[in-house]
């Protein structure tokens, strides 16, 4: 018993070694989870995911600072590696979905703002920062050694700062039509990166063989990616009547924006099933792992995004569909989370035997 502070200390130091670079995703998936829950009517929900998101984000932020300080070598090796770094931009979708949980919730723009540049600023950094890396790097791996449903946490950060921007203007220290301009090129980006890496994807897929463990839960984000690019276009053609030019391109930004919910939407059935191969063909066991957030987020992503576009596009029975996943994300958060704590109580409880 005399020894357990210093095995507690061990074990944390080893766990913030190896703490995962995409763990903001928990702050994705309970962000949207929380939105998805608001847009539903279950405002109590919606509030309690909303403060445990808060408590969420700021935790992360500490731990990331301590493994940045206390393990600088290993976090520049994530930062370097192909598979992982990626999982960075979790840090911008998280910290802007956030910001739309403080705008949609909360109605506080002020911390939705900060929020806004702290994203935006990151994601600058960050996004420049994996191309280059990739680009540069010696000793580049196979692509079916680097690349999965990470990847596309490019586009998922790239969108997540055009829909908070777009749901900032007006409240921004900038035009208007500066603002939304900004949120369009930013949703245009992100539609063109989808473009590109889901086609390396689908290649790996198709032309690679792939173990049950390779299918993790990231792949989820196929989904998810397309997902958040429908909530993005949406958000922009409900702006429509703040900026004469969204106007002017209106019928391009309803095809577009329809075009990716549709392949979002097509993506469900053959991830369910690939998802099934992986659990009950290859008996692969169900433990929790961080990367289930990975697929939490996608799931209230797709609700929020059909609820958005039902109301850009004046398509009233499209709320079929969320009225029947609000109930999916909330019931898989619940797991995840349950799992996560129960992960935790593991490690560090009174019972854990060090």
């Amino acid at each position: 018993m005399m020894q357990r502070p210093h095995s507690l200390s061990s074990t944390f130091l080893r766990d913030l070694s190896n703490l995962p670079t995409a763990y903001f995703a928990l702050v994705m998936a309970t962000g949207i989870v929380s939105i998805a829950a608001f847009n539903s009517g279950f405002l109590l929900i919606a509030n309690l995911l909303f403060y445990f998101n808060i408590a969420a984000y700021l935790f992360l932020v500490i731990l990331y600072f301590a493994r940045l300080i206390l393990y600088p070598a290993a976090f520049v090796a994530d930062a370097g590696d192909h598979a992982k770094s990626p999982g960075l931009l979790t840090f911008v979708a998280g910290t802007c979905v956030l910001g739309s949980q403080f705008v949609i919730i909360a109605e506080n723009y002020p911390v939705a703002t900060t929020l806004f540049y702290i994203g935006t600023a990151t994601w600058l950094f960050l996004i420049y920062m994996v191309f280059t890396v990739f680009s540069v790097k010696k000793m580049k791996p196979s692509i079916n050694e680097a690349i999965s449903g990470v990847w596309l946490l490019i586009i998922v950060s790239t969108q997540s700062v055009a829909i908070l921007s777009a749901q900032l203007a007006g409240y921004l220290p900038f035009a208007h039509d500066q603002v939304l301009f900004f949120s369009l090129i930013m949703f245009l980006c992100g539609c063109m990166f989808y473009i590109i890496i889901i086609t390396l994807i689908v290649y790996r897929m198709s032309f690679f063989s792939m173990k049950a463990e390779e299918f993790a839960p990231p792949y989820w984000i196929n989904m998810g990616a397309v997902a958040i690019s429908t909530l993005a276009g949406s958000t922009l053609m409900l702006q429509a009547k703040n900026w004469p030019l969204i106007v002017e391109i209106l019928p391009f930004l309803k095809g577009f924006t329809l075009f990716f919910w549709s392949i979002g939407t097509w993506w469900i059935p053959l991830i369910v099933i690939l998802g099934i191969w992986r659990h009950v063909f290859k008996q692969l066991p169900l433990k929790y792992h961080p990367q289930y957030w990975g697929m939490i987020f996608p799931i209230g992503m797709y609700t929020v995004c059909t609820i958005r576009l039902s109301q850009a596009l004046e398509l009233p029975f499209l709320m079929a569909i969320p009225s029947f996943f609000v109930y999916l994300a909330l019931v898989a958060w619940t797991v995840a989370g349950a799992g996560m704590f129960y992960s935790i109580a593991r490690d560090y409880g009174p019972s854990a035997n060090h």
